[in-house]
């Protein structure tokens, strides 16, 4: 099996890809190991210098501390997944263990499928996430997940890209900040 790898725009996230099925639940972050069962996430979440990961449908979005290497880990990450794999599994996990089922409204139900429909598939590029929280008052809370959480160009993409867009097709919406 061949894992590739992607930067993204977070020098310290890495983007690995297993040609694979990795989650069938969603995406969803991880930042502490006794949040899931799942070996996998444990083993990768235990590796020195590592501080989160995300998981979407089809990659694994790893971040670093600052001042790790990714040659240091990069190789166990890659090391561990391969492993995974090879002894029979499908994918990582099928259904996610955080997410609740919420009620909407018009309006909410509005901007998530914006969400869904124009601005996770070029956030998933990159490695990373974007969640609907709430809308208040014409604020949109969401929250940036996986390489987006921390990434220096974030606040850019989020002002000029995700504020601009939902902006633009829903007018009551006046401005998007990031929990």
């Amino acid at each position: 099996m061949f894992i590739q790898t992607e930067s993204t725009p977070n020098p310290n996230s890495l983007k690995f890809l297993p040609g694979k099925i990795v989650s069938n639940g969603g995406s969803f972050e991880i930042t502490k190991k006794d949040d899931v069962k799942n070996e996998l996430i444990k083993n990768l979440i235990s590796v020195n210098g590592v501080e989160g990961i995300f998981l979407s449908k089809d990659f694994i979005s790893i971040n670093k501390h600052d001042d790790t290497s990714w040659d240091e880990i990069k190789h166990i990450v890659i090391s561990l997944i391969n492993d995974f794999y090879s002894s029979g599994k499908n994918l990582v996990i099928d259904k996610s263990p955080f997410e609740e089922e919420e009620i909407l409204g018009e309006i909410e139900k509005k901007i998530v499928k914006i969400l869904d429909q124009k601005i996770r598939p070029a956030v998933a590029k990159d490695g990373g996430d974007i969640k609907f929280k709430e809308f208040k008052n014409g604020v949109v809370t969401v929250q940036l997940r996986g390489s987006c959480s921390g990434c220096p160009s974030s606040t850019m993409t989020l002002k000029q890209g995700v504020q601009n867009l939902l902006c633009h097709y829903l007018p009551e919406v006046k401005e998007v900040v990031a929990v």
